[in-house]
């Protein structure tokens, strides 16, 4: 007899929604630092998914998902989190401070690994 095992992934509960305003003449300043948070990221096991979306010509956001809190605070607590707050306090890119939105997912569909 063989035994079979079928792995069920659970499904994606929690995101981060972070939009940003950009100061006029720094979307492209903006954009090259969120393309370059990819490879801190993938650094991150439980970030399952992550997003930098041009979402106008100077509004931006982004997005990302985890499968519990502890994945969400350790990338709250991470270094694209800390690499984005210093842009912010440098205070020459984003005309305010981005709000941190802490949103629950209620459907998803991923790739399946």
């Amino acid at each position: 007899m063989r035994l079979v095992v079928i792995k069920e992934k659970l499904m994606t509960r929690l995101a981060l929604y972070v939009p940003l305003h950009v100061k006029p003449g720094k979307e492209k300043e903006v954009a090259d630092f969120l393309r370059s948070a990819v490879s801190l990221v993938n650094a991150e096991p439980a970030t399952i998914s992550w997003f930098a979306i041009k979402e106008g010509p100077s509004r931006f956001a982004i997005f990302d998902t985890f499968d519990d809190e502890a994945g969400r605070e350790a990338h709250l607590n991470g270094k694209v989190a800390a690499a984005l707050m210093q842009k912010v306090k440098d205070g020459d890119l984003f005309e305010k401070t981005p709000e941190i939105h802490k949103i629950e997912i209620l459907a998803d569909k991923l790739p399946a690994n």
